[in-house]
């Protein structure tokens, strides 16, 4: 009791520091007046064009405003909700705290910056990937009343017989669905849940399982969204050939994948995760609250083609909606008719936030006449699963929504801007080590506003300015800046695919958070240093071999390490007083 009064008291003490600390920041950041610090588009370099058209980032502006302090909401919240374990008001306190900053402490204004510049526009910006979630939660409570997620169960434990085997199917079907990473989080986690569940994996371990082949897999798939959007910040229609080029030293990657392969070979975890494992192997699966499942009862009569069928109808209507709005069949979603019958430039052209909700709309209809013809579940029960399974993805939608919304008052603030500036300014004689440069800015700018998407959008117009196009620092610029971009997406708590990672896995959030922290850095670490070496080397057949090598000599000097701690750190605990 006494314990639990202290460490009570310890995190209240936290607390108050931490709130003394953010208002005293804020005031200092106001009264400095260098929130509003005017800086030159360093997208455009001030002219306001960008490959022919208006700059996107600026909008013709030319200039916009850009210091350290557009970085201090996200430092907030994140801050906050590794102290308080509450990521909700911790998200809330960054939003705020980021209008009172663009307000200069007005109190009419800073409401009005949180309601229509941060909520408002976060719902109406992701509304399409509410609509796909909804359809992801309504089609996982249909297949569990038809008995597919349980048959599946069943037959996984004849198939999948060691946890060694269960980790690797997760990770082989989070390699398989690389056509956009939403779809991958949610799809893999219903369908893997059942059989790591069995051979007792944590629900942090299948959740960083399910993002470590997410994103990394996606940055590294030609044809996937993430490929398209890649193409759509690079000039001179060189896109897919320059992203192609950049694949095989993307170390953060590749070697995240390497990664995962060698924790689930060599059979150890460290930090966070360890614990983590420890407690499912004595039948603790999540480490703290448990994430509310579908409890409806199976129906006994329920096929493994029951789950199999849906996905893959899923699947094909994910990618037929995918180049359908991106224009292959003739007009895309804006009327224009470049990508016609041009596959890979429908993908470059296409957005996932409407193509998404067409598959999943397509696959509910169809799985909803499969199972009445089935008789596995009748329409009332079907009908049914609607508000069950937008039930189910609540907590998944509010994250996201406060992550979004984090995301525009950061962007209000010019961390786009600052971020450019700085990397414009980087001192030539640092050439060599411009790409790890670049990677740790990618990190920071990634983890701080939790969009891959928008950091690569950033720094890919500035990184291709900085190197001439036969400069083969160029190509390995770009790397840093996609794997800058999807390490610090990986890290960050108010990420989109931390949060849908999250919610595939049924995991509680910041638990997954943590315990994917450590191993993000540790890559992290690696890929830095190959970047520094590949500076000098800039060859890909010498450095995607040498990364690897660097990778698993790393893992294996960590596991001997990590084994000789524990095992002291038992002894000490079981040594008698």
């Amino acid at each position: 009791m006494l314990n639990a009064k202290k460490k009570l008291s310890g995190k209240v003490i936290a607390l108050l520091c931490s709130i003394a600390v953010i208002i005293t920041l804020l005031i200092v950041a106001t009264a400095t007046g260098g929130v509003h610090n005017i800086v030159t588009c360093p997208t455009c370099n001030g002219s306001g064009k960008y490959n022919g058209d208006t700059c996107f980032n600026c909008e013709d502006a030319k200039i916009g405003i850009g210091s350290i302090w557009a970085l201090l909401p996200p430092i907030i919240a994140i801050g906050l909700a590794l102290i308080t374990k509450e990521v909700y008001s911790s998200l809330f306190i960054g939003i705020l705290s980021g209008a009172i900053l663009i307000s200069d402490f007005s109190p009419l204004k800073s409401m009005d910056v949180v309601i229509n510049a941060g909520l408002t526009a976060a719902v109406s910006d992701t509304a399409g990937i509410f609509v796909f979630l909804v359809e992801l939660g309504i089609l996982v409570s249909l297949v569990n009343k038809a008995g597919g997620s349980k048959a599946f169960g069943d037959w996984a434990k004849t198939h999948v017989k060691t946890k060694v085997g269960a980790a690797l199917a997760t990770f082989v079907l989070g390699i398989l669905i690389f056509i956009d990473d939403y779809f991958n989080c949610l799809t893999v986690g219903s369908v893997m849940r059942p059989v790591t569940d069995k051979h007792k994996i944590s629900r942090s371990k299948l959740s960083y399982l399910i993002d470590a082949t997410a994103a990394p897999i996606c940055m590294i798939a030609p044809i996937s969204s993430w490929a398209a959007a890649v193409v759509k910040y690079v000039e001179n229609g060189d896109g897919i050939s320059l992203f192609i080029a950049a694949i095989p030293m993307n170390f953060y990657s590749i070697l995240t994948l390497v990664f995962v392969i060698g924790i689930i070979l060599m059979k150890f975890d460290f930090g966070p995760m360890r614990k983590h494992e420890i407690n499912a192997e004595n039948g603790d699966l999540f480490s703290g609250r448990q994430i509310k499942a579908n409890d409806d009862e199976a129906n006994p009569r329920g096929r493994v083609w029951d789950l199999v069928l849906p996905i893959v109808v899923l699947l094909i209507a994910s990618i037929f909606a995918l180049v359908y709005v991106g224009g292959f069949f003739g007009v895309d979603a804006w009327g224009g008719t470049e990508c016609a019958n041009d596959f890979i430039k429908a993908f470059g052209n296409t957005d996932a936030t409407i193509a998404l909700p067409w598959g999943g709309l397509i696959a509910l209809i169809f799985t909803i006449i499969y199972f009445a013809i089935r008789k596995v579940v009748v329409f009332g029960e079907a009908m049914k699963s609607i508000p069950q399974g937008f039930i189910a993805m609540v907590p998944a939608i509010l994250i996201l929504t406060f992550a979004t919304a984090l995301k525009n008052v950061t962007s209000e603030l010019g961390a786009a801007f600052y971020v450019g500036d700085l990397m414009n300014h980087a001192a030539a004689g640092l050439k060599n080590f411009l790409p790890a440069i670049i990677f740790l800015v990618a990190c920071v700018l990634a983890f701080s506003t939790g969009t891959s998407w928008g950091t690569f959008g950033i720094l890919i117009p500035i990184v291709t300015v900085m190197f001439s196009p036969d400069d083969p620092l160029m190509v390995l610029g770009v790397s840093a800046c996609l794997a800058g971009a999807v390490c610090g997406d990986h890290c960050s708590p108010i990420s989109d695919t931390t949060i849908m990672s999250s919610a595939g896995a049924e995991c509680e959030h910041l638990n997954h958070v943590s315990t994917q922290i450590p191993y993000a850095i540790f890559v992290a670490g690696v890929s830095f240093v190959c970047f520094i070496i590949a500076g000098f080397i800039p060859l890909w057949y010498v450095m995607m071999p040498l990364s690897i090598a660097i990778m698993v000599g790393a893992l294996f000097v960590t596991k001997i390490i990590s084994n000789k701690y524990y095992a002291k750190k038992e002894l000490n605990e079981n040594k008698p007083e």
